[in-house]
Formats: structure tokens, sequence, C-alpha cells
């Protein structure tokens, strides 16, 4: 089946006690958009980011989360997660976005973004959802969704087909970098075979490794 957008959803200014930023505004509720919405290579058009050292930027312009796994935490939480309830820019179907692979590329329509790397659960995305032990949850679930990078800027609509037009053959994936630098840090080595990983987080796991070998 081919993967396709459901939903692309941006998000406006909430202010909130549980907002992460020290102004207390915060754009993770973000809704779905009609019409095509523009990604550039900073972000999202009209997407406000309330934390720009943690969200946004060329490594993290748009952040893509899974109907599937929407649709298992809708369960596990007994309500229904509407799109955009991730604090996700697209929400996609028949998308592997776990498995996907860092540097693998994704065509929609004359847009083409890059995998970057996992999205990490905050205290702001448990606020926003009313649930204190969310990010405990979260990472053992292990879906974390992906932040991509823009490689070609251009417009992105609900319907619009996703099509993988190239993945990368060491096959390190958005799953294994969260489980690598959460639960599972045996599995740091392998970051380091990511090129496409940014740097910060590959020298993370050289320190780590590093300390490892050292003890």
């Amino acid at each position: 089946m081919t993967g396709r957008v459901t939903s692309v959803n941006v998000g406006g200014v909430t202010e909130a006690a549980w907002a992460g930023a020290a102004n207390g505004r915060s754009g993770i509720d973000k809704r779905p958009v009609e019409g095509p919405v523009f990604l550039r290579t900073d972000g999202v058009a009209g997407d406000f980011i309330g934390e720009p050292a943690h969200h946004g930027g060329p490594d993290k312009a748009v952040y893509a989360y899974a109907e599937e796994d929407a649709a298992w935490w809708a369960a596990e939480i007994g309500r229904a997660v509407r799109p955009g309830g991730f604090g996700e820019n697209l929400t996609t179907y028949a998308v592997d976005v776990t498995g996907a692979v860092i540097g693998e590329r994704w065509a929609i329509g004359p847009v083409v973004l890059q995998v970057s790397m996992p999205r990490t659960p905050c205290t702001t995305f448990a606020g926003f959802w009313g649930v204190p032990d969310l990010i405990k949850r979260f990472t053992a679930r292990g879906t974390p969704g992906a932040y991509l990078r823009v490689l070609r800027e251009g417009e992105v609509s609900a319907g619009d087909p996703v099509e993988v037009v190239h993945r990368p053959s060491h096959g390190v994936t958005i799953g294994e970098v969260f489980r690598a630098t959460s639960l599972e840090p045996a599995l740091l080595p392998r970051l380091l075979e990511a090129e496409d990983l940014p740097e910060w987080i590959r020298e993370k796991a050289r320190r780590r490794l590093a300390g490892a070998d050292n003890s």
C-alpha cells in the first residue's frame, strides 16, 4: 500500500502552566489545515515554535507521526487522539515511521524530506495530554515519530502520497536510535554508522561509549 499524508497540522500559540518554555508558551497543540502548507528548510509555514532550542531548525523542521501508532495510544489511554495530537506536523498512514532509516528520503509531491532523528518526549507533551507518567510510557512503547529535514521546499497537502526514494544501506532506524539513547545503550555503537544523524547525537554516543570503556 502506498503511504500517504492523512493530515498536515500547524500549531498556534498556547499559553499554559505546563508549557516548557520560560514564557509559558507552546506550539504543541497542532490542528489540521485545509489546503496546501509550505514546508521550508527551517520549519513549517505558520507553525509556532515555543522552544527554538529544542524544536524547529534544519534537523527538526518537520515532525511526522503515524496514524497507526496514534490509534494504539488512543486505545491505551481510552480516548481519541486527533491528528496533530502528538504535536506532529504530518500525520501519516502506511508509512513505517519507526522503521524509517536515518537519512531516508521521502518525496511528497514537489517536496523532498530526509529522516533525521527521533522525537524525545518532554514534560510539555505530558502536560498537554494530562498524563503525568506519559514520558515513561512513551519511552517504553518506543514509537517516537520522526523529525525530518526539508531538502527541497514546497507545498504539502492532506492526501498526498509519500514515496521513499532513497534508503541508506546502514539500516539504522528511528526506533533503534530512540532505544539506544533511552533504554538500550548496547545499541549506541550503531549510531556511529548513521552519518546523517545529527552530529551532536553521534558525539554524545561517542562520549557515553568512551565512558563505558573507561569504567
